[in-house]
């Protein structure tokens, strides 16, 4: 049973004293020796503003200023990552290459993502967040704007892979601030705030190429993003506030190796890992080829009216912050497989041949995954007792891994089979990710061992 005796005094008066020693005077009160005593057998019970003491509370100016970084940033690297996607058709005509090696350009650079997380996690484990976010978006920007100038398809590519693997800063350590500075009982409803940034800057940059290119062309398309993109940095290192929390881990091989191994023990780390990978699977498969679908007979769009198409990613700006809420109430396994629904009956209005009933179907889909995203990503910094950057590099590594396999893997069915192809093989991933969830669901009962 948890004690319940109020503190003394003294402790009282030191907790006042200031904000950043208020921890010090709570864990250590002057007590009679027999309180002392008491105290190793039992753990007081603190009320909820001391318990959470020195953490950004919801509401507060700090608290704002982070969402309002946070946001940016997501903003940013999704504009820059996702940019590529509408004009996967006019790149594919211009360097007379398939969609399958067309979707390379998004492909390769989720790929390099995915294998910086691998460094970035760990190396923000100990150097720090915020100085390793700057630095990664500042240099994202100026890859991005350097491949205007690229005339090779190759060329390109490689400033493709550059970019992925300098946003791999952004990722993971935005998830890792948040575990970190803001109050634990808001950390769901914060990430899924960072989770809507997410939304709107694959919004703004699928929509700004699309509409851009069909006026422009690409190139000036895409360094309209990347100024963007640059803004977004500077504002971002500007108002974001220092990490208060976070505390220095060695890089030695023999500690992150150990914390490797006690992420992958964990009851339900690998579980939501292999959820990244799913969810991340199905929605790039998606968007990659829908507008191939929707440029053919009987529509024939645009390549501006299908850039267009990319406003149903506003519907993650509701479901993100939607679903942080609802965890609260009914707890992260239900919520997640709820959404995972949601994905599953958007996909089948796209198989209908009424116009209105596909752009349904895009909505229901995107807002299903940004918020199943939401639920499973703010679900790894509780679950971690250790090296969180290093699990949120993990479960990032497995969604952008998903990304870039299934991605150009569903371009083969494209060929091959057509939209019905593309849509079983979504439907495969996500019945995949709904056994993934139930699975989940009876993981959540049991202790975290990392």
């Amino acid at each position: 049973m948890h004690s319940t005796a109020p503190l003394s005094a003294p402790t009282a008066a030191a907790s006042t004293a200031s904000a950043s020693t208020a921890h010090v005077a709570i864990t250590a009160p002057a007590v009679t020796s027999a309180a002392a005593s008491a105290r190793l057998t039992t753990t007081p019970t603190l009320p909820e503003s001391q318990a959470f003491c020195g953490y950004i509370q919801r509401g507060s100016t700090a608290f704002w200023r982070v969402t309002l970084a946070l946001f940016a940033a997501g903003f940013a690297t999704f504009a820059l990552l996702y940019c590529v996607q509408p004009i996967l058709p006019v790149l594919s005509a211009d360097f007379a290459i398939s969609p399958a090696t067309s979707s390379l350009a998004l492909s390769c650079a989720t790929a390099m993502l995915a294998l910086g997380l691998l460094i970035s996690g760990p190396l923000s484990d100990a150097f720090g967040r915020k100085n390793v976010m700057v630095t990664a978006l500042l240099l994202a920007s100026l890859c991005t704007l350097i491949s205007t100038r690229m005339q090779s398809w190759h060329g390109i590519l490689l400033l493709r892979m550059l970019m992925g693997l300098a946003l791999s800063g952004v990722a993971a350590v935005a998830m890792s601030y948040l575990a970190e500075e803001i109050q634990p009982t808001q950390i769901a409803f914060a990430m899924g705030l960072y989770i809507s940034g997410n939304s709107i800057g694959g919004m703004s940059g699928r929509l700004l190429s699309g509409v851009l290119t069909d006026f422009f062309g690409w190139r000036l398309a895409l360094t309209a993003i990347g100024c963007c993109a640059l803004a977004a940095a500077l504002m971002f290192w500007k108002i974001l506030p220092p990490s208060r929390h976070f505390r220095p881990l060695s890089l030695r091989p023999r500690s992150v190796m150990i914390s490797l191994h006690l992420h992958w023990r964990d009851a339900a780390l690998p579980w939501l890992f292999a959820e990244g990978f799913l969810l991340m699977g199905a929605f790039v498969t998606l968007f990659n080829y829908i507008g191939y679908r929707l440029m053919e007979s009987p529509w024939q769009l645009s390549q501006a009216v299908v850039g267009l198409l990319s406003v149903v990613y506003l519907t993650g700006t509701w479901s993100s912050p939607k679903a942080g809420l609802m965890t609260a109430r009914f707890g992260r396994a239900p919520v997640l497989l709820g959404f995972l629904g949601l994905m599953l009956a958007g996909l089948l209005l796209t198989m209908f041949s009424a116009l209105w009933l596909v752009i349904l179907g895009l909505l229901l889909f995107a807002a299903g995954f940004f918020a199943a995203h939401s639920v499973a990503s703010s679900w790894i910094g509780p679950r971690a007792r250790r090296a969180k950057g290093q699990a949120a590099s993990l479960y990032l590594f497995c969604y952008y891994l998903g990304s870039s396999l299934a991605g150009t893997l569903g371009g083969l069915f494209w060929h091959k089979f057509g939209w019905p192809g593309v849509g079983g093989f979504i439907a495969l991933l996500l019945s995949l990710a709904l056994l993934v969830g139930w699975r989940l669901k009876v993981a959540e009962s049991r202790p975290a061992v990392s």
